[in-house]
């Protein structure tokens, strides 16, 4: 079975590359309506609404998942058809790249409120007031933290926990969202942004390791990835997307972060990279970047999903 998982996530990179939003009835969609409806019968907005917001919501993926897989159970081929389709369904490596690409064509143009309607699909600050410099900014950081959200998670989960890995991990971002949208509470929200924390510790960290790796394909420094990696993510105050913002800089040589505004308030940000202002030029190669780790992610993923069919040969 170790084997048809790691074929499924393979076969699910590359149907997300290749067929990409063309087809609807992906898993984001689904599980948003579930989470809209959830939230609507819930009687409060506390904290304890919150968790059983995100309670259900995830535990409706897992046992979703876990379905799939016993229906799977013994049977390879069948087993891998459905990692596969579960794979392609949650990954959004194929929109990233198209939303980032439309970015750095609005960028180019000039067209600052079309750049702020598609940013506004990836990011919740506010960009009413960003200049030409910052929406540039706001774009290659969103494409960052969102490859390892939408790319990077789903697969190593995948390859963790098999379909209940895949659904959770979209679950856990899907939930955060529809729990903050609106103008919702903190206290509602946090059980969800506790949970998307814990869930993206170690793919941020992966991430960041296939940015360094990738970042010459794309004609970046792995060398200024490293250092910036190493040398800025202490700086900042989330253990996750700074990781992730701070290997890019790195990787196209230039600095992220800084003064970043959220409808929660203003945010100091520590300066993440050196070297110049990003412009359309840079939310291009992050988009490329952006592919390469995702190419990256599907092989480590698929590796990792093995292991445990080499280990038992070895034993045996």
């Amino acid at each position: 079975m170790s084997a048809a998982r790691a074929v499924g996530l393979l076969l699910g990179v590359m149907a997300d590359a290749m067929v990409g939003e063309s087809v609807r009835g992906r898993a984001d969609a689904t599980i948003e309506k579930v989470a809209r409806g959830v939230r609507g019968r819930l009687p409060s907005d506390g904290q304890l609404a919150g968790a059983v917001h995100v309670g259900v919501v995830a535990g409706a993926a897992v046992l979703a998942g876990t379905a799939l897989e016993r229906v799977a159970r013994g049977r390879p081929l069948l087993s891998a058809v459905t990692t596969a389709a579960g794979t392609w369904a949650v990954l959004g490596g194929a929109r990233l790249a198209t939303d980032g690409t439309a970015l750095a064509r609005q960028l180019e143009t000039g067209d600052g409120n079309a750049t702020r309607q598609t940013l506004a699909l990836w990011d919740s600050r506010r960009s009413q007031d960003l200049d030409t410099v910052g929406l540039a900014r706001a774009s290659v950081e969103a494409v960052a933290h969102n490859t390892s959200h939408t790319v990077v998670a789903p697969l190593l989960w995948g390859a963790l926990a098999g379909m209940p890995g895949l659904l959770a991990s979209r679950a856990a971002g899907v939930v955060g969202r529809v729990a903050t949208e609106g103008g919702g509470s903190r206290r509602f929200g946090l059980p969800a942004a506790c949970l998307d924390t814990a869930m993206n510790l170690l793919p941020t960290r992966v991430t960041a390791a296939l940015t360094v790796a990738g970042a010459p394909v794309v004609g970046g420094s792995a060398g200024g990835a490293w250092r910036a990696l190493r040398r800025d993510t202490v700086l900042h105050p989330d253990p996750n997307s700074g990781r992730v913002v701070a290997a890019y800089a790195g990787a196209l040589e230039i600095r992220l972060g800084g003064r970043t505004v959220y409808p929660d308030g203003v945010r100091e940000l520590p300066v993440l990279g050196e070297g110049r202002n990003p412009d359309a030029g840079h939310v291009t190669r992050a988009v490329e970047l952006s592919r390469v780790v995702g190419w990256l992610a599907g092989a480590t993923s698929a590796a990792a999903a093995l292991l445990p069919a080499v280990r038992r040969g070895r034993r045996g």
